[in-house]
């Protein structure tokens, strides 16, 4: 086994190669560097009425979630303006709740489908050139291109004709940009907001980014239901691990949650419940396997509307660093997130510490920012596993106290 000191250094000079940018990605840059100069005519004043803005957003749950802010910002200050949400399919139901959103339009964005096969490279810019036919018909007198790096994204909002893009002034997206904000680190909600902030031209405070999700009645009594059906009555104390991520890299020990499974259910006389897709079902009856508690398997079994509502009757929601803790933040439920290759200070839960603890290691390489590592050995990547039983069950008690 490799010591600390030498996996640090391994692993730090791992990542460093992984982020540098290859010849191919400078051709790309050139290209479209080229591709920005072509005399796109606009497709309407930027001043027109009524005004239309589109926010642009090709990530899943998490990232979608921490642009709800900005959006709920921007429609307090422009009351009247219509709004739009062009997303992929896998995130719509979680703008479409909204109401700050007019409407929400679905794009299989290239490189965000999971589990897709890639797709060719003529086939990635023609998308773009029909996507932006369809959005030219639209009319937007501005686009909001939220993910600071989405250079696709930004292409299709400048072949669209849209008057005003503002996005960060990275070094793909900058090109097709008519205003590029300055890119400094910072967490995902005030990267969003900054945008909106360009656009408006007025600040905005801490407490005008307020992180949200509506629930619907009909979920919260879908899990009235479902959980009546595992002997669950409404006044009965539970509490939620969502032991997935979406790579193994960020996966904490199974035989770890079933010893916090345990403790909590003992120390809270409560039900343990257990949330995650289908394909992490087998993962979470191992977890079981190795309980003394009974739990309460929902894997599978819910969509983001339910699974809103379940975290909200929650007394905390634990597990690494992944789209529902997020969710669960946004509907006013205490939150421990275990983090290890992502950077905290940019995707932490938003909200106040005090109730939403962030647990990390200390281990040198960390935050690598490699969110997948092929088949490189687990064992060479321990940054969430180096977190102490102890710190989770420390913190789960403190976000509730």
């Amino acid at each position: 086994m490799i010591d600390r000191e030498q996996l640090v250094l391994r692993n730090t000079s791992m990542a460093r190669a992984f982020h540098s940018v290859p010849l191919k990605h400078h051709l790309r840059r050139a290209a479209l560097r080229l591709i920005a100069r072509l005399p796109i005519p606009p497709s309407r004043h930027p001043d027109a009425e009524p005004e239309r803005i589109l926010i642009i957003r090709p990530d899943h749950l998490g990232d979608a979630l921490l642009t709800t802010p900005a959006i709920r910002a921007l429609r307090r200050a422009r009351p009247n303006t219509e709004i739009h949400a062009l997303v992929g399919a896998w995130s719509a139901n979680v703008f479409a709740p909204f109401p700050e959103i007019d409407l929400v339009l679905t794009l299989p964005f290239p490189g965000f489908a999971r589990g897709a096969a890639s797709q060719l490279l003529t086939d990635t810019y023609l998308l773009a050139w029909r996507a932006a036919r369809h959005l030219r018909k639209l009319r937007y007198n501005t686009a909001l291109i939220c993910r600071p790096d989405h250079w696709w994204g930004a292409l299709i909002a400048f072949l669209a004709g849209i008057p005003n893009r503002i996005g960060h002034n990275h070094p793909d997206t900058a090109p097709f940009l008519t205003t590029a904000v300055p890119f400094e680190p910072a967490h995902a909600v005030i990267q969003s907001a900054r945008l909106v902030e360009r656009l408006i031209d007025h600040p905005l405070k801490s407490a005008d980014l307020a992180l949200t999700f509506p629930i619907d009645p009909d979920d919260r009594a879908w899990v009235d239901g479902y959980l009546e059906e595992w002997g669950l009555n409404p006044r009965e104390r539970l509490f939620v691990i969502h032991p997935g991520s979406g790579t193994w890299v960020k996966q904490w020990d199974e035989t770890g949650w079933a010893f916090i499974a345990d403790t909590l259910a003992e120390e809270w006389s409560a039900t343990p419940v257990f949330t995650g897709s289908e394909g992490e079902l087998a993962m979470i009856r191992r977890i079981a396997e190795k309980m003394q508690a009974q739990p309460c398997i929902m894997a599978g079994d819910t969509r983001i509307g339910t699974l809103a509502a379940l975290y909200e009757r929650s007394h905390v929601v634990l597990g690494p660093d992944s789209g529902p803790l997020h969710l669960a933040a946004a509907v006013g439920t205490p939150t421990v997130a275990l983090f290890g290759p992502a950077d905290p200070d940019e995707f932490g839960t938003w909200g106040s510490r005090e109730r939403h603890a962030v647990l990390f290691s200390d281990i040198g390489c960390r935050p690598c920012r490699v969110l997948d590592w092929g088949n490189d050995d687990p064992q060479f990547h321990p940054c969430v596993r180096a977190i102490s039983r102890a710190r989770v069950l420390a913190a789960a008690r403190t976000v509730t106290a």
